[in-house]
């Protein structure tokens, strides 16, 4: 284990995993905007984008960009939001992108991201498996 909460989580699996492979780890926000908020992160620790290598940008937004392309059809969404905080909002110090299933008028404003929480760790994994099986899928 490390002294950084994203990496010990990728190597204990311990969250509702999304995707798992050698580039990233994608897990859901366990304080979601939306149920199915997707946090995407690389697999190396970099602490923002600045610090990724250029190397792996692509392939870490590959993953980014495919988990984007099934969430409408595996959570009935219209489309997604994706974001990076670089340090200012960044909750804990790794790299990680936002995917955030979206709906017309559902109510997201700006840079004001209301929280909300699952029902039960069922609710959450049902998500995560809805997911998962998308992108096995697609």
């Amino acid at each position: 284990m490390t002294d950084c909460l994203f990496c010990d989580l990728a190597e204990s699996r311990g969250a509702h995993v999304v995707l798992d492979d050698d580039v990233a780890f994608a897990f859901l926000d366990n304080r979601p905007v939306f149920k199915g908020h997707v946090l995407v992160m690389p697999r190396a620790h970099a602490e923002t984008l600045a610090d990724l290598p250029g190397d792996d940008v692509g392939p870490l937004f590959l993953r980014v960009q495919r988990i984007a392309a099934v969430m409408p059809a595996a959570l009935g969404s219209q489309g997604s939001f994706v974001a990076v905080n670089n340090k200012v909002s960044q909750s804990v110090p790794h790299l990680h992108v936002h995917v955030v299933p979206r709906t017309k008028g559902d109510g997201l404003r700006g840079f004001f991201w209301p929280r909300q929480k699952y029902e039960s760790e069922e609710e959450a994994e049902q998500y995560a498996a809805r997911l998962r099986d998308a992108l096995a899928a697609a």
